[in-house]
């Protein structure tokens, strides 16, 4: 056994002994999100539809990380398309003009829409990658410090969504912007009618409930936290 000389060492020695060793401090690493300010830009996927936008997927990732928090989601809206005589209002490309607000992260959720829009049209499908090729431009200009991403729509079983969402996975990857591929990774069923009664609004095929949203939080969390 080793001789402790020392007296202050001998007392720390025996208090160890007696008392056990000194608690070590506990920390954790400091949040990188902590009020940082997220924006959601998009369609009814960030407006929650007929349901309030506290219940979205995005805005429980705000609150869990401290962010503030801006919902700029429209019903109805549409990356390429002007649909202000349906009620819808101008394109994603026109409103985005209208955001005046800095951020740190913007989230674009669209596509839903232009899907139905295009259908199996060539031409209108040319006119939404353009459409994204100037939208990403753009974002980037007008938030040049910010993370920006996009998110896929749902895999619906309809003409129009394939080829929408390869375009936005293309068009984004020229451009280095990442995507949440909702249509592959989220575990959203939304092909099954029994999986939409459970977690979409009215078992419709683009708005989750809010059992829906809580489903893939963990997921979403982690895409933003990686950004």
């Amino acid at each position: 056994m080793k001789h402790i000389t020392s007296p202050l060492l001998y007392l720390a020695f025996v208090a160890a002994c007696l008392f056990g060793s000194p608690a070590v401090a506990q920390t954790t690493p400091a949040d990188h999100l902590d009020n940082k300010t997220l924006l959601v830009f998009g369609d009814s996927y960030v407006k929650n539809h007929r349901e309030p936008f506290e219940n979205t997927w995005h805005y429980k990732v705000a609150q869990r990380h401290n962010m503030r928090y801006i919902n700029y989601g429209r019903n109805g809206s549409s990356i390429a398309f002007d649909r202000t005589r349906d009620g819808f209002g101008p394109s994603m490309l026109t409103r985005l003009s209208e955001i005046q607000m800095s951020a740190d992260y913007v989230i674009v959720i669209a596509g839903h829409n232009d899907a139905g829009l295009i259908k199996d049209s060539a031409d209108s499908l040319a006119i939404f990658r353009d459409a994204m090729e100037n939208l990403c431009a753009r974002l980037i200009d007008k938030f040049p410090q910010a993370r920006i991403a996009f998110v896929t729509p749902w895999n619906v079983n309809r003409t129009g969504f394939h080829q929408v969402i390869n375009t936005i996975v293309e068009v984004c990857g020229e451009w280095s912007i990442p995507v949440l591929r909702a249509d592959l990774e989220s575990g959203i069923h939304v092909r099954s009618e029994d999986f939409r009664q459970r977690y979409f609004q009215n078992g419709d095929t683009a708005h989750l409930n809010n059992d829906g949203h809580n489903l893939i939080l963990n997921w979403a969390d982690k895409f933003i936290t990686g950004l």
